[in-house]
């Protein structure tokens, strides 16, 4: 099954998308607020409400309003690899906050004073679909409703200012999640991000040091994961940061974020 959340006559409302057109699941102003009800999925399947047309969606950011977006530092071995680091043994995590989130093709708009070296990061999202404490990766996969994509889009000036990275990871309304929740999604699909149509990033989802399941065997040990959360995956090898020279988002290019079998994010960069 496939959701999102769709910016409908002035307000955003779940959906449930099928090949051309999504169904609306009433009484759900977004999937964050759908994942709140713990029969959330058996709503999402029977749901009949208005019908809209695809090729006409406003996508919203696809959980718009998670309590909590983890994110995963250098978790690809390619990735990994090209930064000139040893595979890690636990997960670097840090965080970004909702405000960062943005819809899939939605411009970004970045401040003038934050625009030196912006880059790209590929990522697998996944979202937490019940409360989730000290759970083992064996049944990790049993809380988890399902999987997106996102660009944890980077100032990497920002980033590198000190030890800490947040500062470079949440600019406002900077990272497209979306289009869709996919609830079943299996790792090894082709991930790959282009810039202006040129393939920056390549790889596939198995190339993950941390699995999703190993994800939130491990957070879950360190606090609770509750339904919406997000966790951030990690990119892959490829961020323009690690080229040499260093190859950075210029005003007015368009970044696409593509995993196969879930779907494709696009946002074009504007620096104002």
């Amino acid at each position: 099954m496939k959701l999102a959340t769709l910016r409908l006559d002035g307000a955003t409302a779940a959906a449930r998308v099928e090949d051309t057109t999504a169904t609306v699941i009433d009484g759900y102003a977004d999937l964050s607020e759908l994942l709140a009800d713990a029969d959330w999925k058996t709503v999402a399947e029977k749901a009949s409400g208005r019908t809209v047309n695809l090729a006409d969606a406003d996508y919203a950011p696809v959980a718009p309003n998670p309590g909590k977006i983890i994110c995963v530092g250098l978790n690809y071995a390619t990735h990994i690899k090209e930064m000139g680091r040893e595979l890690p043994e636990y997960p670097t995590l840090f965080a970004k906050f909702k405000e960062a989130l943005t819809g899939p093709y939605d411009d970004v708009v970045v401040p003038e004073y934050a625009a030196a070296q912006l880059d790209w990061e590929a990522e697998l999202a996944v979202v937490i679909g019940k409360q989730a404490y000290q759970v083992p990766a064996a049944e990790a996969e049993d809380y988890i409703a399902g999987y997106s994509v996102i660009n944890d889009y980077t100032m990497r000036d920002y980033q590198y200012r000190t030890l800490q990275w947040d500062q470079g990871k949440t600019f406002e309304k900077t990272s497209g999640f979306g289009p869709v929740l996919v609830t079943d999604y299996t790792l090894g699909t082709r991930i790959e991000t282009r810039l202006d149509g040129a393939v920056m990033q390549s790889a596939t989802t198995d190339d993950l040091v941390f699995t999703p399941a190993g994800l939130v065997d491990y957070i879950s040990h360190i606090v609770t994961l509750q339904p919406g959360d997000v966790i951030i995956t990690g990119t892959t090898g490829g961020v323009g940061h690690a080229r040499k020279p260093a190859r950075y988002i210029q005003n007015g290019e368009t970044v696409e974020v593509s995993i196969e079998g879930i779907g494709t994010i696009r946002n074009t960069t504007i620096v104002k």
